[in-house]
């Protein structure tokens, strides 16, 4: 499932104090509701701001939210604790109509870190009053639920297993060494049940922990491919581990990809375009002088073989791409002397 910013989804600071978080969730409120705003988009996001203020409003959802630490992003791939999967709460009011939590329309991940809490509320609201005639068949059916669930989940070591996406770069696949992978480790504390206070978790009944692993890339590895490590993903809680699956993607500021093949702009001025030039350029296999011929074109390419990323046998090639770029700031003797070749060439 996707992780969801709630203070990026308000507009605040992770620092926000709660006066300045109702205020962007009014302002924000006012702008998507339903009745004011009919687009779809309007209508998801109305349900993101309601999701995102029922958690930052809330200092204990809040504390546990944070407890999973600043460094992720919005949609980034998030794997919930041990324990913490398909939470479904039923309570009965007056004995005809009932509160299933799964379909309280919050999201997947809201569900998968708060059900736990939401299920304490209802019974709390019920001590109160809030929920008239509280059914505890309903509760004790929905923990002996959860209870296979996570039986189940033990013996499919596939429910413990771990998907996230690797972003590497084509010197990552030239080198082919090890990378060191650093992310957040979520599992449920096993001393507490998140409430209360607990020296291990901080009452927020998860653990937060940095982990690395060293991720091997395979020879000609393919962008979308999975990379497996065995035993590194969730615990069960018989003690068998699920394992951790990273998603190639190719992500590099100085090259594109073409399978083996690679490319780079190379930029070059006008008058390089016009009358030819050779440019010194830095390569995965090192620096290298090339010709580029006159007359060339913004957007053509030169092919250099064999300097591209590693296959079977041999190398793929470099693709070089010509990019005319205008420098800025141009003298008044320059721009007088383009105004005499555009006068010639008409």
């Amino acid at each position: 499932m996707k992780y969801k910013d709630y203070y990026e989804i308000l507009g605040v600071k992770r620092d926000a104090d709660a006066s300045a978080i109702k205020s962007a969730y009014r302002k924000l409120a006012r702008k998507y509701h339903p009745d004011v705003n009919k687009t779809k988009e309007a209508e998801e996001k109305f349900k993101d701001i309601n999701e995102a203020y029922e958690v930052l409003s809330d200092k204990n959802k809040r504390q546990r939210y944070d407890s999973l630490g600043s460094n992720w992003q919005g949609g980034a791939d998030w794997t919930p604790p041990p324990g913490f999967e398909n939470f479904s709460f039923n309570f009965n009011q007056g004995g005809a109509q009932s509160f299933d939590f799964g379909g309280s329309g919050f999201s997947d991940f809201f569900s998968s870190l708060f059900g736990d809490m939401m299920g304490r509320m209802g019974a709390n609201n019920s001590a109160r009053g809030g929920f008239s005639g509280f059914d505890f068949g309903n509760a004790q059916r929905a923990s002996q639920s959860s209870q296979r669930r996570r039986t189940a989940q033990d013996a499919n070591p596939e429910d413990l297993d771990i998907t996230k996406t690797l972003n590497v770069t084509a010197k990552d696949l030239f080198e082919g060494k090890p990378i060191s992978v650093t992310f957040t480790d979520i599992s449920k504390c096993t001393q507490c049940d998140g409430h209360g206070y607990c020296s291990n978790c901080g009452g927020t009944g998860i653990m937060s922990t940095p982990k690395t692993v060293k991720v091997k890339l395979p020879k000609g590895i393919e962008e979308g491919k999975k990379v497996r490590l065995k035993g590194e993903g969730k615990a069960g809680n018989f003690g068998n581990k699920g394992d951790l699956y990273f998603v190639i993607h190719f992500k590099d500021s100085e090259y594109d990809f073409d399978g083996e093949n690679l490319i780079k702009d190379v930029e070059i001025t006008p008058p390089e375009a016009v009358l030819g030039c050779s440019k010194d350029i830095q390569t995965l296999h090192g620096k290298i002088n090339i010709k580029i011929p006159a007359g060339v074109s913004s957007g053509q390419s030169l092919r250099l073989k064999q300097l591209g990323l590693p296959k079977t046998s041999g190398f793929g090639d470099l693709n070089a791409r010509i990019k005319i770029v205008i420098p800025k700031n141009q003298s008044g003797e320059i721009i007088d002397l383009y105004k005499r070749i555009q006068l010639l060439q008409r």
